[in-house]
């Protein structure tokens, strides 16, 4: 099988400073004392005179070399790149919205406000728990802005508490988090099915911990079954249980977090509701809280003026012990935007997203785990994770398969991670993709593995190849200038 690429032209591509300096006539535009019709001139540079034809193509060529949803499966684990449904940008884009300022009065930010708490809500009754905010920027944010409420809960008790547990199979924003809210971390190991070893974890529990963070289902794509027993252990020393809610992918609509436990839970907007992944640019996160934290929220929170009749409008407030404010204004609207618009599109089938992202990502596993090993016994959940050691038998490395997938037209999947796992494999399909292009990707994987010594050196046709990465990380050459 030969997936067509996303490449039209496989050529290496020059910089621009690399093209001789010689006359070009091509689409040279003339001297013109028409100010329209004028070049600007860009300060001197020691760029060669190209011409406009030169110049399109060469950035159309890179262009193409670009991979995105357009182009195919975008299997990284972990991550959940999901296809964002058009309909979400062209809400977003809606110039009565996405123009209001964030410094109006509330009375002429109502339909703001109104979509703000209403995407909260649909979240909340989501999650099976008191409230949510949207005010975190990202997921990263909103881990931050939970674990400086498990703070601030401890203090408002009198309490002083130091250590916060994340098991080795959490993501890996949670030892950040926890250290920039001032707390020691402890790790706790998984036992061989890939679920949070229990015996080590009542060894480490003390009156000194604040907290347990989570990760369900964990980085191995494994729903942890025992979280009930795990929540009655932390009761006994007075802890709180966070629990990393950034793979709802698998869960959403079929479990209650309350049922589960939880204190806290921060929410990826992008891997569950289809906002905008990375680049950069404006993130969205989403936090929600049980009872007893709901003091402790940020300021700037938004309520109905009148619970039982919303055309009263809404409002802002401030919880009495909050731990201050963490986002100027209200969020990035525009993603709340996008999300409020996903979640309206699914409306009472949103749990068919779990129960395909899961049947995808098992269907995976059942076809590769012939070829690739398991990483755990244990069923997977929205992503399967796989080890390298069945690659080393046929002589290839996690490294040379993902880059050999660039061939037959795939971005690779999240490689190396977790950490725990050897070689980790990490693919999660997620809901969006059709049995036929999950076909294609088994059928990649396994020409791949078929031909090792054809793959051992990465990708073939891609316009770089054979990339020394040892001496990139060393001697990177970030300038054209003098090179």
């Amino acid at each position: 099988m030969k997936r067509h690429t996303t490449r039209q032209t496989v050529r290496k591509e020059r910089l621009l400073c690399d093209y001789p300096e010689q006359e070009r006539l091509a689409a040279q535009f003339a001297e013109s004392k028409h100010p329209l019709l004028q070049n600007p001139r860009a300060p001197e540079q020691p760029f060669p005179h190209l011409s406009e034809v030169e110049l399109v193509r060469h950035y159309h060529r890179l262009a193409k070399s670009n991979y995105s949803w357009d182009d195919g499966l975008y299997p990284l684990g972990s991550c959940t790149m999901k296809y964002n449904p058009l309909i979400n940008e062209h809400v977003a884009a809606d110039a009565r919205l996405h123009g209001m300022h964030p410094m109006l009065p509330p009375e002429f930010l109502q339909p703001v406000l109104h979509i703000i708490w209403e995407t909260e809500d649909m979240l909340r009754r989501l999650l099976d728990l008191p409230a949510v905010t949207v005010q975190p920027a990202a997921g990263a944010h909103g881990e931050l802005i939970g674990v400086l409420m498990i703070r601030q809960y401890f203090l408002s008790r009198g309490e002083k508490r130091t250590t916060i547990i994340i098991p080795e199979s959490a993501h890996g924003t949670n030892p950040a988090s926890a250290a920039m809210a001032g707390f020691q971390t402890a790790k706790v190991r998984s036992r061989p099915d890939g679920l949070l070893d229990r015996e080590e974890l009542q060894k480490l529990l003390s009156p000194e911990v604040a907290a347990l963070m989570l990760t369900n289902p964990n980085t191995l794509g494994i729903f942890e079954t025992e979280i009930k027993e795990i929540k009655q252990e932390l009761d006994r020393v007075g802890a709180l249980l966070y629990i990393d809610g950034a793979n709802l992918n698998a869960l959403v609509g079929k479990i209650s977090f309350s049922a589960m436990g939880a204190d806290l839970t921060q929410l990826n907007l992008h891997k569950t509701f289809s906002t905008p992944h990375g680049g950069g640019g404006p993130g969205q996160g989403a936090l929600g809280c049980s009872e007893r934290m709901l003091p402790f929220l940020p300021l700037g929170q938004i309520r109905p003026r009148n619970p039982n009749d919303l055309s009263l409008g809404f409002e802002f407030y401030d919880p009495p012990q909050s731990i201050g404010r963490v986002k100027a204004y209200y969020g990035q609207f525009g993603n709340i935007l996008r999300a409020w618009a996903f979640l309206k599109s699914w409306g009472s089938n949103i749990h068919r997203i779990a129960e395909t992202a899961v049947l995808n990502a098992n269907y995976l596993r059942q076809k590769l785990q012939g070829i690739l090993t398991l990483a755990a016994p244990s069923p997977s959940m929205h992503e399967v994770v796989f080890s390298q050691d069945g690659l080393s038998k046929r002589g290839l490395t996690t490294a040379n398969l993902a880059k050999a997938l660039l061939d037959f037209g795939f971005y690779a999947p999240t490689v190396y991670f977790p950490l725990n796992v050897n070689g980790a494999i990490m693919i999660e399909p997620t809901e969006t993709e059709p049995k036929e292009e999950l076909d294609l990707f088994i059928e990649a994987i396994c020409a791949i593995c078929s031909e090792p010594e054809k793959y051992r050196a990465g990708a073939q046709e891609t316009f770089v190849t054979q990339i020394d990465e040892v001496s990139a990380a060393r001697n990177p050459q970030l300038s054209w200038l003098g090179s």
